[in-house]
């Protein structure tokens, strides 16, 4: 539903925005999504604006059925051996189980992805090995040539659009159920806009695993900067006077510190690539 949903609206915003030339497309698009986030923010009769929709089902079980589950807790003892099921009332068996059923919902849901992606791949190779697909890099590649020979640009433009425009309805469906709410105050173009296109980048266009290496990439840079960024203030901060006021400050501006490295990032792939470019 979320990737039909993302497809029809896709259709109608490309029916007003293809026409325009790539770079004020990109403006268009951008100030659309705009409007779309502010009326699912104030559109309280849709998503109930910024009070969230909360209690959506999940795809996997719950933790606190599993912990309850007699076979997840026989599965648990089988695992770490038949005597470990003498100690059922100890705290560290709860504990245990637990701990267990965090690991086994996270594996459901990284099969869930994996199924969804490996679809998604698998049906990307087909339609790019096809005569459509041929056509699309034709278009990609010289836009007047492919125009040349017959072939409606616009409406291939819009094609495209709204398949890409499902994907991402699916991804959101699949986010979306797995925080298990809807919350539309958390959507900010940093996170949403920017790191996706910054993926795309580092991944290289008209490249499909490619993206999906690129995106691995930039989330695990995203988390990662902020616990780095703290090891590097608390490091700079070992060599300062008790008294010195940058020490404090270094601790507060840390975990700001991804946009930075973000940025450090895209600049630095997109100096590469204008180098390979220079040098074939």
């Amino acid at each position: 539903v979320g990737g039909v949903a993302a497809a029809g609206l896709a259709w109608l915003v490309g029916k007003i925005a293809l026409g325009l030339r790539s770079d004020y497309f990109a403006i268009a698009t951008l100030g659309i999504s705009e409007i779309m986030i502010s009326i699912l923010k104030n559109e309280d009769w849709l998503t109930r604006g910024v009070k969230n929709v909360t209690g959506l089902p999940r795809p996997v079980p719950y933790e606190v059925d599993l912990q309850q589950n007699e076979w997840f807790i026989n599965f648990v003892i089988w695992l770490q051996g038949n005597d470990f099921s003498a100690e059922r009332s100890s705290e560290v068996f709860r504990e245990t189980v637990m701990l267990a059923s965090g690991i086994f919902v996270k594996l459901c849901y990284s099969g869930l992805f994996l199924s969804v992606l490996l679809i998604i791949l698998g049906l990307s190779a087909l339609a790019l090995n096809s005569p459509w697909g041929r056509m699309m890099r034709a278009i990609r590649d010289n836009e007047i040539a492919a125009a040349a020979m017959g072939k409606d640009v616009t409406s291939r433009h819009r094609q495209v659009f709204i398949i890409g425009s499902a994907v991402i309805g699916i991804a959101g469906a699949m986010l979306t159920t797995l925080d298990g709410q809807f919350t539309p105050g958390s959507y900010i173009p940093l996170r949403y806009t920017f790191l996706i296109w910054v993926m795309v980048i580092i991944g290289g266009s008209g490249n499909n695993l490619g993206a999906v290496l690129g995106a691995f990439i930039t989330w695990f840079a995203w988390i990662e900067a902020e616990p780095a960024a703290l090891w590097l203030a608390e490091w700079i901060n070992s060599f300062l006077n008790e008294s010195n006021p940058l020490r404090q400050h270094l601790l507060e501006v840390a975990p700001h510190m991804r946009m930075v490295f973000m940025g450090l990032i895209l600049i630095l792939v997109l100096r590469l690539d204008v180098q390979a470019e220079k040098f074939g």
